[in-house]
C-alpha cells in the first residue's frame, strides 16, 4: 500500500513509518499538518492516508477537518483517523458522505501491528475500520434509542462488528455462524434502519453511520 502519515509528533510520526515499512507498505509522504496532508493527497493520490485528529495550530480537530478536505479534494480518498480518545462525533463526520473508505482507531492499537496494518487494508479496499472501544459505547447507548433499539441482541453484535469493517465471512467466524445466517442478520439490520437498495449509497456504511449517530 502507498501511505501518506500526518502526525505533528516527529517520535510517532517516525514510529508509524517505521512500523509500516516493516509491513511493506511504502509511505509516499509523510506530513505534520493539515494543509500539508490535503496537498500530499493531491499529490500522491496514496491508497490510504493515516492522520491524527489533533495537529496546529489548536491541537483541536485540524487533523479531522483536513482529512475532510482531502477527501473533498480527492473524492472517497481512503482516511484513517487517529485519536488519543474516543469521540463518537469524529467518526460519524468522518462517514457522513456516505461512500466509505474511512477509519477510527485510537493511537493505541497502533502498537497491534497487524491489527493496525488490517484495519488499513480494509480502508483502503473501500470498507469502514472503526476502533473496538467506539463500537462498545455505542451498543449502551442504542439499547436507549430507537431505530436502534428495534435491533435484536444478535442483530446488535452483527451490526457492531460491521463498524469495525469485518466482512459478511469474518463476521460468521466471529459468531460461529454460517454465511447466510449473517446475511440474514444484515438483512434485518437494514430493514428495521429504513436503508433501502440505492445505487449511489453504500448500505452498510450507512448502517454504520445510522449506529455512530444513535438515530
Amino acid at each position: 500500500m502507498r501511505v501518506v502519515i500526518a502526525e505533528d509528533s516527529v517520535l510517532l510520526r517516525e514510529g508509524i513509518s517505521r512500523l509500516l515499512i516493516e509491513a511493506g507498505c511504502d509511505i509516499v509522504a509523510a506530513v505534520g499538518d493539515g494543509p500539508s496532508l490535503v496537498d500530499a493527497v493531491r499529490e500522491h493520490r496514496p491508497d490510504v492516508s493515516v492522520v491524527d485528529v489533533r495537529m496546529p495550530p489548536t491541537h483541536r480537530d485540524e487533523g479531522l477537518r483536513a482529512a475532510i478536505e482531502a477527501r473533498r479534494v480527492v473524492p472517497a480518498s481512503p482516511v484513517l483517523v487517529l485519536s488519543q480518545y474516543v469521540e463518537n462525533s469524529y467518526a460519524a463526520e468522518l462517514l457522513a458522505d456516505g461512500r466509505g473508505a474511512v477509519g477510527y482507531l485510537l493511537k493505541d492499537r497502533v502498537a497491534d501491528v497487524r491489527d493496525f496494518v488490517d484495519a488499513l487494508r480494509r480502508v483502503a479496499g473501500g470498507g469502514t475500520a472503526m476502533d473496538p472501544e467506539v463500537v462498545a459505547q455505542l451498543l449502551a447507548r442504542s439499547s436507549r434509542m430507537d431505530p436502534l433499539g428495534t435491533l435484536t441482541p444478535r442483530e446488535r453484535e452483527v451490526l457492531s462488528l460491521m463498524a469495525e469493517g469485518r466482512s459478511n465471512s469474518a463476521i460468521a467466524a466471529a459468531l460461529v455462524v454460517s454465511d447466510g445466517a449473517v446475511e440474514k442478520h444484515i438483512s434485518n439490520v437494514f430493514a428495521k434502519l429504513n436503508l433501502e437498495t440505492s445505487s449511489s449509497d453504500h448500505r452498510r456504511v450507512l448502517a454504520v453511520l445510522a449506529y455512530l449517530r444513535g438515530v
